[in-house]
């Protein structure tokens, strides 16, 4: 009796402890549709004014979320999208007077922040965004999962309009610029 009262004891607990994770209370993850990318510090665009030479030229956002261009000083971009900013550089164009009709203003990305990945990777660290990335992609950037590496879901903390986010997903998960992956280890 007393060695069934000690494997239904082990039983549960191993059942308990493999229900338990670090891990609770994750939300769902945004995902990101064409066009909705959203500008941050560590980005870098190129844009382009028609007949104001001086102004074309390509703008690293800056810790404060801010780009300074000539002839018109600092504009916030943090959290625009490349719509918005072109509007936004147009209007203070337009607003200093430095064209007389209404000013042509083309944007375009041309560096995404970088995403980081850390834990049961082979190369853990910073790497350059690409578009399109996955988590699988995002782990053959970084040499590949360790044996130990839980292969079927990671943890990414994304930042968003609202704050910060932390969820889980799996290997065909999108992976946005300045995400955090974190590879935890398998223990099965």
């Amino acid at each position: 009796m007393t060695r069934f009262r000690t494997a239904l004891i082990v039983l549960s607990l191993a059942l308990t402890t493999g229900c338990t994770s670090a891990q609770g209370g994750m939300s769902a993850l945004p995902t990101l549709a064409a066009g909705e990318y959203r500008l941050g510090a560590g980005d870098e665009i190129r844009v382009t004014v028609y007949g104001l030479d001086p102004m074309n030229n390509s703008y690293v956002v800056g810790d404060a979320g801010t780009i300074s261009m000539p002839l018109i000083e600092t504009i916030a971009v943090d959290g625009k999208t490349i719509p918005e900013v072109e509007s936004a550089i147009a209007s203070a164009i337009s607003a200093r007077q430095l064209v007389a009709r209404a000013p042509s203003v083309s944007a375009q990305i041309q560096k995404y922040r970088p995403f980081f990945i850390m834990g049961e990777v082979q190369r853990p660290g910073q790497y350059p965004y690409v578009p399109g990335l996955t988590v699988n992609s995002a782990v053959s950037i970084a040499g590949g999962y360790t044996f130990r590496a839980n292969t079927k879901a990671v943890v990414i903390k994304r930042k968003t309009k609202t704050g910060m986010v932390k969820g889980q997903t799996g290997p065909d998960g999108q992976v946005w610029p300045g995400d955090t992956i974190e590879v935890s280890e398998s223990w099965f």
